[in-house]
């Protein structure tokens, strides 16, 4: 879905949770919840209350292209009306004041949210206003509640943050991502033909240029060189840059009358 003014392309997940911001004091802050929401994957936003009502479009202003979720969202007078249709509702809650509840981290909502979505239950994930967060009766609507485990010195966080936290680990739940991978462009791998290929280039010119002359020391030295080539993943590129160099030093070397290695 495209928002009033164009914005970013979003497509509704019907699986994904709802989130539901409690009496929001600020347009600009339910703009970048949205903004939020549209990083993690989810679209339905259900509005409770808001304090300079709705709509309001410094919302849209803030929201950075996430137009259609806020085009989508839904107002309601209290946490009941807004929780009415789903079976499962979660509660952020920086301080559990005393309640008897299970408490999850927000990789831990994420999980049992995605469970909870494969059965084809709803679910929504309360935000409380930005000042004083959730009071009791809000809290009382949920089946539990959601803690992010972060600096005990300093927990503070403004609206959209907390919204991206859990839009973040509701992505990530479902995400294939290799936590770790080369970008190589254009270019690729070496293989190991190719390595070996420069790597011979390289020992004949230090054989040429007496870097390698002492013989007793010359195989281990040779090693060296080759665990230090072999230790990451040198592309095809960055060798081709290498034997430039190498080329352009053994030339260098033969400018000022120094022996060619001998073959």
């Amino acid at each position: 879905m495209t928002g009033r003014d164009g914005g970013a392309s979003l497509v509704p997940d019907p699986a994904s949770p709802v989130v539901i911001l409690v009496r929001p004091q600020l347009a600009e802050n339910i703009g970048t919840a949205a903004r939020a929401m549209a990083n993690g994957g989810l679209f339905h936003l259900r509005l409770v209350a808001p304090r300079d009502g709705w709509p309001a479009e410094k919302a849209w202003r803030a929201s950075s292209g996430a137009d259609a979720i806020l085009d989508a969202a839904t107002l309601h007078p209290t946490v009941a009306d807004a929780v009415a249709d789903l079976h499962r509702v979660f509660a952020t809650c920086p301080r559990p004041r005393h309640i008897v509840k299970p408490v999850l981290t927000a990789r831990g909502a994420a999980a049992e949210l995605r469970e909870i979505a494969a059965r084809g239950l709803r679910a929504g994930v309360l935000f409380g206003p930005e000042r004083a967060g959730l009071d009791n009766d809000d809290m009382a609507q949920a089946d539990a509640l959601v803690r992010f485990p972060l600096n005990p010195a300093f927990m503070s966080l403004n609206l959209a943050q907390a919204v991206l936290v859990v839009a973040y680990e509701w992505w990530l739940a479902a995400d294939e991502t290799a936590p770790r991978a080369l970008m190589t462009n254009e270019t690729h791998v070496a293989t190991k033909a190719e390595l070996e290929n420069f790597l011979s280039h390289l020992v004949d010119e230090l054989d040429a240029c007496g870097f390698l002359r002492n013989a007793p020391k010359r195989p281990g030295m040779v090693r060296n060189i080759r665990h230090l080539f072999e230790r990451g993943e040198v592309t095809e590129q960055e060798l081709r840059t290498l034997h430039g160099i190498v080329t352009e030093l053994a030339r260098g070397r033969r400018m000022r009358g120094r022996d060619e290695p001998e073959r």
